[in-house]
């Protein structure tokens, strides 16, 4: 199953999607970012998901600004 880093930011609604092979992979890389992170309006999530559309449903709150 194929695996997202959601990057988004909660004031603005920006987001940033970077897909991954493994949640694994995806979570592996949420770890390193939020390590370094000191941003409070930076969500960093890693999901799996069937597809981008399916993701898109499943967590709509990131993508309604887009």
């Amino acid at each position: 199953m194929t695996a997202y880093l959601i990057k988004y930011q909660r004031r603005t609604g920006v987001l940033d999607l970077e897909q991954f092979d493994s949640l694994r992979d995806a979570t592996r890389e949420r770890l390193r970012l939020d390590r370094f992170n000191t941003d409070p309006d930076l969500e960093i999530v890693a999901v799996a998901s069937a597809s981008e559309e399916h993701l898109r449903v499943s967590h709509s709150r990131y993508f309604s600004a887009v």
